[in-house]
This record gives structure tokens, C-alpha cells and sequence, in this order.
């Protein structure tokens, strides 16, 4: 399987160490992995932004980047959201499948063996897009028994604590241009996630999407609260 790694911009720009962390985690598990030095965005500010043809041109770019490829796999559940279900990579027979990094290990069925403890509660926080766009866990308004394709990965820590939340899948109040465009709203909501996981106790907060991470932390670092901030991948990598 010849699997390459998918970077988001803002995470090549801003959040880099979630990129080396996602990489130590599939090294760890004995995959080889690339990383193809001219890919970029995935088009998804472009297309949000209701500029849809440009958008495109960097999906057809995307293609002839990975298109050597078995599996991508990036550590961003709305990136990978938007490249499945907007952009339609993997409807053509020499697309390569795409995943969020922690999907892919999921329905790889393996593992990170994680030897070093952390002992601190973490609550965590799902973005919109992959709760709800890749089903990585079962969204409130469904009815059917829970699941969370997240949560095996954190009970596996060693003194880890998932912390429970009254509202486990409400919105941080990112979505990229909306943060931009009501600002106000942005920031209530953000304050609102930051309360449920402060009022449970949650030392970190934890995601598979640095744009959530991204709001929360700014909204958290205006109130001075004292909340730490990881990415999933990262936590993981520190304890492998």
C-alpha cells in the first residue's frame, strides 16, 4: 500500500508539529509514508468562499499530486471532508482513497502502542465536518446507539480521562469564513464550547481539526483561562 501524507496549508504554516506527529504515528506503526513536496491546499477556503472554478483548478492539482498513490491520509477531518464529499476525489477510478488520519488507522484496525502516561483530563472536541460530514462518532439529532471512532485512541493513553460534556457535538464557531463574517457569533460560541470543558474539569483540550484548535485556544488565551490546546496526533505522538 503506497500511502502519502496530506498537509493542510494552515497546518504547514502554523501547526507543523501536527504534521510531524501524524507522520511518527504511521512510522511507529511500520507504514512507509511520502510526502510529495508540490501538493498544496485542498481548495476548501477557495470553494467556501464561493469561488468554485478556482476551487477546482486546485482539486485537479490535488489529483496529480497523489494520483501514484494508494491512501492519503491528513491529519484534518474538514480538509479530508471537503476533498471526499465537495471536491469528489476518490469518483474517478485513479483517484486514491483519502482519509482523516485517524479513520484511516481505525478501519486499519491497529493501534499506536502508547507507553507513557499522561495524566490529565481530556476533553475533546469534534468538528462539524467529521462528526457529522465523516461519521467519525454519533451526532446528537441521530437516533441509534453511540459510537466514537475518537475515543478508543484516548482511553488507550495511559492515565488519560476522557471527560464527559453536556454538549458533545456543538460547534466551536470556526467555520473558516464564518469566523471572519460574524465574528461576534464566533467568538459566543467559542466561549460556550470553552465552558462546557472547563466546567467538567478538562485540563486539555484535544482535536483532530487545527481550526477548531485554532478559535478555541485564541478565544481561551483572550480569557486567560489557563486551557491547554493539542492536536490529537500530537498527544499521541508524545506518548509513543
Amino acid at each position: 500500500m503506497k500511502i502519502a501524507l496530506f498537509v493542510p496549508c494552515y497546518v504547514d504554516q502554523f501547526y507543523p508539529g501536527v504534521a510531524k506527529a501524524s507522520l511518527a504515528i504511521l512510522e511507529n506503526l511500520g507504514y512507509e509514508v511520502d510526502f510529495p513536496l508540490n501538493q498544496t491546499c485542498c481548495g476548501q477556503p477557495m470553494v467556501n468562499s464561493g469561488f468554485v472554478k478556482e476551487g477546482e483548478k486546485v482539486t485537479d492539482h490535488f489529483r496529480s499530486v497523489f494520483q501514484d498513490y494508494d491512501v492519503v491520509v491528513g491529519p484534518s477531518g474538514s480538509c479530508v471532508h471537503h476533498l471526499i464529499h465537495h471536491a469528489g476525489i476518490g469518483k474517478t477510478e485513479n483517484d486514491p482513497k483519502v482519509y482523516e488520519l485517524f479513520s484511516f488507522l481505525s478501519e486499519q484496525d491497529v493501534m499506536p502502542t502508547m507507553t507513557k502516561p499522561f495524566p490529565h483530563k481530556v476533553g475533546f472536541h469534534f468538528s462539524c465536518h467529521a462528526l457529522r460530514g465523516l461519521r467519525l462518532g454519533k451526532s446528537s439529532e441521530l437516533v441509534g446507539e453511540g459510537f466514537s471512532v475518537i475515543q478508543p485512541f484516548i482511553d488507550a493513553i495511559p492515565q488519560a480521562e476522557w471527560v464527559p460534556l453536556d454538549q458533545v457535538d456543538e460547534c466551536c464557531g470556526f467555520g473558516g469564513t464564518f469566523s471572519v463574517f460574524e465574528d461576534a457569533v464566533s467568538v459566543n460560541m467559542g466561549q460556550r464550547r470553552l465552558a462546557d470543558h472547563q466546567s467538567h474539569g478538562a485540563e486539555y483540550l484535544v482535536s483532530i481539526d487545527s481550526s477548531c484548535l485554532m478559535h478555541l485556544e485564541g478565544v481561551s488565551r483572550k480569557q486567560k483561562d489557563g486551557l491547554k490546546f493539542l492536536h490529537l496526533a500530537e498527544l499521541i505522538a508524545m506518548v509513543i
